[in-house]
Formats: structure tokens, C-alpha cells, sequence
């Protein structure tokens, strides 16, 4: 395994993904270098968990090419926990909170000196703050945006490329609420 920084890991050529021929992603063109702390951004349902089964491996069913370079493997920690059917949802909850604070601390310490690449999805811009080398954000209507930075100089060059329309909530136009 290299540690070049300029060694591209992995890449996606042309990747796009429909969900009922609506386009979640669209013709992204990327590639992920050695070292790189990649964090993911954008509202439920944009595309970030689509991306990170597709760069996983888990799926297939998409357009577009992809290529893991020799010598790299891809890892996928899942969001949801496998959930201890003994157990109430109190316990569950309050095992969590209990141990959350330090496993935070541990994840942020092993990705900090974790060598290789990594993509996070995260909502916690204070996390993405103190890891993130990079961010790819998920700005709407099935676009991403790359940028060079953390999540505080990702955020600065929104509002100036946006302007007022930044602080604006918006609704990702192509998905319909269905009642089932």
C-alpha cells in the first residue's frame, strides 16, 4: 500500500444513480486520495448513504465506473446498530449516551492517525471541523459541491457564493412524499 499523497485510491467516472428515474447522483467525477478525511454533506435523502454503498461495493445498480486501485480495500461502518432484542428501548438508549462521549473522542483519535482514506457522513460540523480535510457537499438537486477545507471554510465559501440564498432552508425538489 502506497502513502503517496498524490496516489489516487480509489475514483468514480461519470457516476449517477436513479431512484425511480429520479437522479439522487448525478455525474459525479471523483477521485479519492491517500490520506484524504473526506466529509460528506447534505440534507436525508440527497445521496450521501447512496454514494458510500456504491464506493463500498454494496451497490451495484448504478451508471458510471469505478475503480479501487490494487492493493486498497474499501471498509463500510454502517449508521445502524445491531440492536439487542433483550433489551428495552430505554436501555438502549441510555447504554448509548453513556458511552458516547468516549467513543467519540476514540473514533476522532484513530481517523486522525489513520494514514489511509476516509469518507465520512456526518451531521456534526464540529467533528467534521476537527477531521475533515475535505468536503463534499450534497447542495441540492442531485449536485455536489468539492471543496478543500473543513467544514468552517466550507461553510464560509457557501455564504459567499450563495449570498442570502445560503441561510435559506430548501427542499430537495425531486423526491414526492408517498403515504404507505
Amino acid at each position: 500500500m502506497s502513502n503517496e499523497p498524490d496516489k489516487i485510491i480509489y475514483s468514480m467516472v461519470g457516476v449517477s444513480k436513479y431512484y425511480d428515474k429520479k437522479p439522487v447522483l448525478k455525474d459525479i467525477y471523483l477521485s479519492y486520495f491517500y490520506g484524504a478525511k473526506i466529509g460528506v454533506l447534505g440534507l436525508n435523502g440527497s445521496g450521501k448513504s447512496s454514494l458510500l454503498r456504491i464506493l463500498a461495493g454494496k451497490d451495484r445498480d448504478f451508471n458510471g465506473e469505478t475503480v479501487l486501485s490494487p492493493g486498497h480495500t474499501v471498509g463500510l461502518l454502517e449508521q445502524e446498530p445491531e440492536l439487542d432484542d433483550t433489551k428495552t428501548v430505554r436501555e438502549i438508549v441510555e447504554e448509548g449516551v453513556k458511552e458516547t462521549v468516549n467513543t467519540m473522542r476514540a473514533l476522532e483519535e484513530a481517523l486522525e492517525n489513520f494514514a489511509g482514506c476516509v469518507v465520512i457522513i456526518s451531521h456534526d460540523r464540529w467533528f467534521l471541523d476537527r477531521i475533515a480535510t475535505h468536503i463534499l457537499a450534497f447542495e441540492g438537486d442531485s449536485r455536489a459541491v468539492w471543496f478543500d477545507g473543513n467544514y468552517s471554510e466550507y461553510e464560509a465559501d457557501r455564504q459567499k457564493r450563495l449570498g442570502t440564498a445560503a441561510d435559506q432552508p430548501h427542499r430537495i425538489k425531486y423526491r414526492h412524499l408517498t403515504r404507505g
